[in-house]
Parts: structure tokens; sequence; C-alpha cells
């Protein structure tokens, strides 16, 4: 991992970037024994799984387009059960995490990203709003390869610059969207329908604070070590390169499928 990333360094595009980027600002070297290589390969063993983020399974599906009225634990069991396996969701959260320094930072970040989630998550599916799912993941893709480009340098090295709580609150209401895209496809009961998204909602927020305290966790060990350089690099660009694959799978699917 360490070889990936100083041979990334020296790639001309990504050197460019790279000289860019606000790595001023990582804390102290020291050494750690906890093994920094194996918590990169854990977090981004869900890859592969991309473009499965924000699928509900067909069971799940069929469970609740059986039931009638409010039931608050089968929705809060599926909106945690969704964040926590909704491997684009954590993408872009683990690029919000190495982006900020101190824990107080990424509760703000993170509780702007819950309350535009919330809002387009609610309002998508209580008014029924029109939207192709293809696109909407699409948009989610490039949140999640703007957030590891902003990591990098890349929007300063180009001149670009944006507010980065607006636009974690930006990207929060499309995420959301997502989400209710996702519970549209279902067609569930009207009866009980706000309380039912509200219960849904609970969960989700469950299912990112357990996803988010993982991240966390791992993050900021690689802080601690001697080589976060390098790993920070080289994570930020995977988490680019997942943001490429869901774009790319989803406008391939909006082309030739939608």
């Amino acid at each position: 991992m360490r070889a990936m990333g100083e041979s990334l360094t020296k790639t001309p595009l990504l050197g460019m970037i790279l000289s860019q980027a606000q790595l001023k600002n990582f804390p102290p070297k020291k050494e750690t024994s906890l093994p920094a290589s194996l918590l990169l390969v854990i977090l981004f063993s869900v890859l592969p799984g991309l473009t499965l983020g924000h699928g509900v399974a067909e069971g799940d599906a069929s469970f609740l387009q059986q039931r009638e009225g409010f039931h608050f634990w089968p929705y809060f069991y599926l909106g945690a059960k969704h964040m926590v396996t909704g491997y684009d969701h954590l993408l872009f959260l683990a690029g919000v995490v190495f982006f900020v320094h101190r824990l107080s930072d990424v509760v703000v970040y993170v509780s702007l990203f819950a309350l535009g989630h919330t809002l387009t998550l609610i309002s998508g599916v209580f008014f029924d709003v029109p939207a192709n799912v293809y696109l909407v993941d699409a948009v989610i893709g490039i949140s999640v390869i703007y957030k590891a480009a902003e990591n990098l340098g890349a929007l300063e090295s180009i001149g670009l610059k944006i507010d980065p709580k607006a636009a974690v609150f930006g990207f929060g209401l499309i995420h959301g969207l997502g989400l209710a895209t996702k519970l549209q496809e279902i067609s569930i009961s009207e009866d009980g329908l706000l309380g039912n998204l509200l219960a849904f909602n609970v969960g989700v927020e469950v299912g990112q604070i357990l996803g988010l305290s993982f991240l966390v966790i791992m993050i900021f060990a690689l802080r601690t070590n001697t080589r976060y350089r390098s790993y920070y690099i080289a994570s930020n660009v995977l988490i680019m390169t997942g943001g490429i694959i869901l774009t790319a799978y989803q406008l391939t699917g909006y082309a030739f499928l939608s």
C-alpha cells in the first residue's frame, strides 16, 4: 500500500494534483502497532459491492408490501440495514472523515449530511417526488468522486472553491433522494406512511452511526502511523475509483435500461 501511494505521486496528472493536497495538517508521525494496511484492506473490500449500494432485498420488499399500518421495527431494521450495507454512503462518509481532523468536526459534517438526506428521504416518498433512480445514483457516485478529489487538493488545483459544509449538505439531499427512490419502488402502503418513514429514517441514522464509528476508528488509527501520507493518498484514490465505478455503472443503466 505504501508503494501504491508513492507510485501514484509519480504519475504526472496525479502528481500535479497531489502537490496541492492539504497534507500539512497531518498529525505528528509516530509508530503504531496497529496493522494499518489491514485496516485499508477492510475499508476498501466494499468496492466490489458498490453497485448494490441502494438495493432493497427482494425478501424485505415483499415483507413490507404485505404490511398495512404503522410498523416501527421492520422499517427501523430496513433503514439500519440499508445504511450499514450502503457502500456508496459509506465511501462518501469515509471521504468526510479523511477531510476533517477533529471528532467535533466529524459530528458537524455528519449532522449536515444527515439533515440533508432526512429532508429528501421523507419528502421524496411522502409526496411521491419523481426521480430517475439511475441518474440519482450516478450523482451519488459523483459525490464520492468530489469528496476524494477535494481531499487530494484537485479542486484547489483548478481554482474551484466550494464551501465544504454546503457541499456535504447538498450531497446529503441527493443521498436521501436515492433512499427515497428505493422505497418508492416497493409500493408500500399509504396507511401509516409517515410513521413508517420516520422509523426508516431513525434506522438509517442508527446504521450511519454504526458505520461511521467503524470508519472513524480506522481512519483516526491510521493517522498515528508514520506512513499516513501514503495511506491518505492511496485511500482517497481508491475512494475516487469507487465513485467512478458507481457513476459509470448507473449511467450505463440509464442509457440501456431506463
